[in-house]
């Protein structure tokens, strides 16, 4: 599975390539693109919202006492995005004119070829409309400065718009709309504008002693929507409805038209229920919702940045993550309900809090829920170098994700009239 994994991340460097990439697996799997169509029982559909932004749900065929099982994703990841006017044309060369996306961690990007992703909108025949876009290329480097010329330089913040300008040519009459229109076969005209992003040539690959770690960009997330992705095309249950989601904009927030701060989910779900007349706020009574976005693993290096109890590690399973102020949404009812799943399925897990004192990161889970409020868990897989352009994580987690998820929508949620949970 693993080769798999990194095909599907190689192929994905923007949340637009992994919505397509997304896209193209459910067609295979025999999901139908839901439009205006009435949705029935036992069907599968998808639908994306913006390009970047992805909704995949399966009806049972016994819908008497309906369970919702979500397992939720995001498929943006930190980077380098072209303004609307993205040349700068400088005597020492000319320049790329670009704006931080997201928490990157900036170092990772000096002194390796990097190219460009994302999507083109364009005029043809009085169509407005967009078209994805991988330049598999190398296209620009952002160069390091050199220790000899400042011995302090380690030692000082990495400004984004002095220290990273990438650099694309010594040419001053370099022409980037023409550079695109060539790589898109479009007149230079017919182009109205794009959503471009930087991102590392450098495919990935395994590596360590028994090839138990697998280095490439963008595992976080694309690791959960992948992972999520197929154990959602495993597990099946005819009385769920079992819903596969993957969001854009996390890194930036999620209040976007696509992002886990919109109406796209609710709106979805509002749709099913409407169309297969079922009550909508007794379904998310019935609803679990797993919030999978990747953790943080121990540092061999920094073991101090972690809270020694509390600290996961690579290969040792699915991570449930918890904090006091609800970064995660876990708690103790939805975690033992998890946990008992995982138990049962003998599915190997681990926990990670925050350090104390240390804020740590949070995703769209509690996001999520502001708009559609059921049960949730906040889980993941253990990671190295999040945020930088290249991470890397475990091998074996990979099928313990798949694994963990795959049980979890063979399962059926049941909210008894105690106040109970059955699973």
């Amino acid at each position: 599975m693993i080769n798999e994994l990194l095909h599907f991340i190689d192929h994905s460097p923007t949340a637009f390539g992994a919505v397509a990439s997304i896209e193209e697996l459910l067609k295979k799997e025999g999901f139908e693109e839901l439009k205006r169509q009435k949705i029935e029982k036992g069907k599968k559909y998808f639908l994306t919202r913006n390009g970047s932004s992805v909704i995949a749900f399966k009806t049972g065929t016994d819908l008497s006492d309906p369970s919702l099982h979500i397992a939720a994703s995001h498929t943006d990841c930190p980077s380098m995005k072209l303004k609307p006017n993205p040349i700068i044309v400088t005597d020492e060369g000319v320049k790329l004119n670009v704006e931080k996306y997201g928490g990157m961690l900036k170092r990772g990007w000096f002194d390796r070829p990097l190219s460009l992703a994302g999507r083109v909108t364009l005029n043809e025949n009085g169509r407005v409309f967009t078209q994805n876009f991988i330049d598999e290329d190398p296209f620009c480097i952002i160069p390091s400065m050199a220790p000899h010329l400042d011995r302090e330089l380690e030692d000082k913040p990495i400004d984004l718009l002095k220290d990273m300008a990438p650099v694309v040519s010594l040419n001053k009459d370099f022409d980037f709309e023409a550079y695109l229109s060539s790589k898109l076969n479009q007149n230079k005209e017919n182009i109205l504008g794009f959503d471009l992003y930087l991102y590392p040539l450098q495919k990935g690959y395994t590596w360590g002693s028994e090839k138990e770690f697998f280095t490439v960009g963008h595992i976080d997330n694309l690791e959960c929507a992948y992972t999520s992705l197929q154990a959602f095309l495993k597990g099946n249950n005819d009385r769920n409805i079992n819903v596969y989601a993957s969001f854009d904009n996390e890194e930036v927030g999620s209040s976007t038209i696509q992002g886990a701060d919109s109406d796209f989910l609710e709106l979805t779900l509002k749709k099913i229920c409407d169309d297969l007349s079922l009550n909508y706020s007794e379904l998310l009574e019935q609803g679990f919702l797993m919030s999978c976005d990747n953790a943080h693993g121990i540092h061999p290096n920094h073991p101090d940045l972690y809270d020694e109890h509390n600290a996961p590690k690579l290969n040792e399973g699915v991570v449930i993550k918890y904090n006091a102020s609800q970064s995660y949404v876990t708690d103790s009812l939805s975690a033992a309900l998890f946990k008992k799943l995982l138990n049962e399925h003998k599915v190997p897990y681990q926990v990670y809090a925050n350090k104390t004192g240390i804020r740590g990161g949070g995703t769209l889970g509690n996001i999520s829920n502001t708009h559609v409020s059921l049960l949730s868990v906040d889980i993941g897989l253990a990671q190295w170098a999040m945020h930088s352009p290249i991470e890397t994580a475990g091998v074996k987690d990979v099928n313990h994700m798949i694994d963990a998820l795959t049980c979890f929508y063979e399962a059926h949620l049941h909210h008894n009239e105690d106040g109970s949970y059955s699973i």
